[in-house]
């Protein structure tokens, strides 16, 4: 008997239908060994020697898995192709007591019965680069968590915790509401004239003021009422005449397949899923889905990856599906390069496993979420494959002679020629269909109109943005975004707001700002993108991981050490309030903790009753019409509004009733209990 394990159990079950009764697969349910909870499991003093335990909820499985090893044949590990799985496979090796040299390793990029009959005819040795590469980034964020977190209980608030990548990921939507508040608006005018063909054509179109006097018009050009006044009133009676008319043919290329950031960001921009709940969809369609025949498989390749290659055989397939279902015309084979910094070639995009299997065929067998995850990435890889989209664009100026000046209005028009790729995968592209015109063509004036417009401040990010940011920058692996945006959301430093904008808690500005200040490395985006450069290189076998963590550790101790004794402690800082405590008839006072400020008896810690002060919008309930509607959280801190009258009275809703762009979705009773 040969063994097989991997660290999923519905991955297992999966390659369980793959393969003959000569294999038993089983599943490890993630890491069998790790770092303790309850210290920091590191000995710094003996070059940074990780203290592996097994966890508690491990040692029944690993148990299971050792009777079945000594019964084995062989052992074969098949975890994920990431260094999470190099290091799983390691240790599942050590707590077996595998030598290193014995330990059959295997890799595949989808879960699909050729990939795993062809990873098991070339087995390899375990990848220690790999593995020493994840133990230097755990041990490196141990080592930040586990000494800069009582720093913060001491001197901000107990119960507070800082992390590596999170504090940047913090510190960059902390930075960008610091721009928002103190941004100032400017006032603008724009100037269009709304036109038609004075014969034949009816339809009317748009044209913008684009030049006066031969000067292009920047867009804050026109800064007043009065200026913009100046020039209608100069245009009164002129001639609209076109002057010039620019047509060309402009070709639309697809985007690549997704690697996983992207695959996160449009999926938050298109579906509204969060990156966490995106990662969980992609991680059921690449352990395998039945369809309907008692047989599993997976639907898409490896969903944390931040390669854009994509194999010979899917290009292959794809361009058989086009051909076939939409057109020869409309197949276009292609390959892409990957630009971000470390990625690995040898990894592909997530890209569906079988190209010919569309969305609508396998409907039946999925979830809606499943469905409309799985059509985004099929659609977007079949897109990938298919031609050039044509558009033919014209861009008309249109002369108006003013009384003191001259004027040029231009007008865009876009039409598709040949759809391409847009057939599959739907971009930005609006067709703008102009009237024929003819250059020294006169047209009718229908209507001048000028417009008051203010600059806007930035944008809060989303976890589409905030994510493109963190990829563009360097900061994390695609295993690491979900995760980041996830604790920085649990943790209290930020909230998403009822645009679903992230938005920094008062806890998290503080922290921000203690850190900022204190420990400016770790925040700094640079230095976090050098340190998993330097991960990168320790997987590349280019450096040892220990001298990354020496280089690191040493001044960072030596800097908190220090910090320790001129950073003032906290201050106990209580207000007073004329409510009374329900449980002892103590006063109630107002304090302060990770989760912001709260009602909590002062005779702590004998008494420990505590309230969650709250915000009323001063709305009537809209549906008992007694109560009013207030602020509450849910246990994992979102957001929502509900009557004060709960449980009397169950109305509940997530968007804020005071916002002009509020949301209706009612709130379940299970999400509140």
């Amino acid at each position: 008997m040969k063994l097989i394990i991997v660290e999923s159990p519905t991955k297992a079950r999966t390659i369980t239908k793959f393969l003959d009764k000569k294999y038993k697969i089983l599943s490890s349910f993630g890491h069998v060994r790790d770092l303790p909870k309850s210290t920091i499991g590191v000995d710094v003093e003996n070059n940074f020697l990780p203290k592996y335990i097994t966890p508690v909820k491990a040692k029944k499985n690993l148990t299971l898995l050792k009777k079945t090893a000594e019964k084995a044949d062989s052992i074969i590990m098949a975890t994920d192709e990431d260094r999470e799985g190099e290091a799983i496979a390691w240790h599942l090796a050590t707590a077996l007591k595998i030598e290193e040299k014995d330990t059959q390793r295997i890799v595949f990029h989808e879960i699909t019965k050729d990939a795993i009959l062809e990873a098991l005819e070339k087995p390899r040795h375990l990848d220690m680069h790999l593995v020493n590469a994840q133990q230097a980034r755990r041990v490196l964020d141990r080592l930040v968590g586990y000494n800069l977190s009582p720093f913060l209980w001491r001197k901000v608030a107990r119960g507070l915790s800082a992390g590596r990548v999170q504090s940047v990921a913090v510190k960059l939507i902390v930075e960008r509401e610091k721009e928002i508040l103190a941004f100032k608006a400017n006032e603008y005018w724009s100037i269009s004239a709304n036109l038609k063909k004075q014969q034949g054509e009816i339809s009317e179109f748009t044209a913008n003021l684009f030049k006066k006097d031969e000067q292009s018009l920047d867009k804050l050009e026109i800064k007043n009422s009065a200026q913009a006044d100046e020039i209608v009133t100069d245009l009164e009676g002129a001639k609209y005449i076109v002057e010039t008319i620019n047509k060309k043919e402009t070709i639309r290329r697809p985007l690549p397949p997704f690697a996983t950031s992207t695959l996160q960001q449009y999926s938050s921009a298109k579906l509204r899923f969060s990156s966490k709940q995106t990662m969980r969809l992609a991680q059921q369609l690449y352990e395998g889905v039945e369809l309907g025949n008692g047989q599993s498989t997976g639907l898409i390749t490896y969903m944390r990856t931040d390669s854009l290659n994509i194999s010979e055989q899917s290009i292959k397939e794809a361009k058989n599906y086009i051909s076939k279902n939409v057109g020869a015309d409309y197949s276009k084979e292609r390959r892409f390069k990957t630009k971000s910094k470390g990625a690995q070639e040898a990894h592909e995009a997530v890209r569906p496993t079988m190209p010919a299997v569309s969305p609508d065929s396998i409907k039946q067998y999925l979830d809606a979420q499943q469905f409309k995850l799985y059509n985004l990435i099929w659609r977007r890889f079949m897109a990938s494959q298919m031609a050039d989209a044509i558009l033919d664009t014209v861009a008309i100026d249109i002369n108006a002679a003013g009384k003191n000046s001259k004027y040029i209005f231009r007008a865009n028009g876009s039409q598709i020629k040949f759809p391409g790729w847009l057939n599959l995968y739907a971009g930005k592209v609006e067709e703008v269909i102009l009237p024929k015109l003819s250059e020294n063509e006169q047209l009718d004036l229908l209507k001048l109109i000028h417009e008051q417009h203010f600059t806007q401040p930035p944008a809060r990010y989303s976890e589409a943005t905030l994510i493109k940011v963190l990829e563009k920058e360097g900061i994390g692996r695609p295993s690491t975004y979900a995760p980041t945006l996830s604790t920085i959301q649990d943790r209290n430093y930020i909230f998403k707001n009822e645009q679903k904008k992230l938005q920094p808690t008062e806890i998290g500005t503080k922290v921000n700002e203690i850190l900022s200040e204190h420990f400016p490395e770790i925040v700094d985006v640079k230095f976090t993108a050098k340190m998993e450069a330097e991960f990168d290189e320790v997987a590349e076998g280019k450096i040892e991981w220990t001298s990354v963590l020496n280089e690191f550790y040493n001044p960072f101790i030596k800097n908190l050490e220090k910090k320790q004794i001129v950073v003032a402690d906290r201050k106990k800082v209580e207000e007073t309030t004329n409510k009374i405590c329900p449980k002892c008839g103590g006063a109630i006072v107002i304090k302060s903790g990770r989760f912001g400020r709260f009602y909590a008896c002062s005779k702590f810690p004998d008494c420990r009753h505590t309230e969650a002060i709250v915000k009323s919008t001063k709305i009537p309930c809209p549906k008992c019409s007694q109560g009013e509607l207030v602020e509450r959280r849910m246990k994992k801190r979102k957001v929502f509004f509900g009557c004060n009258r709960y449980p009397d009275c169950d109305y509940a809703t997530w968007g804020n009733p005071n916002s002009p762009n509020k949301e209706e979705e009612n709130v379940s009773e299970e999400d509140i209990t």
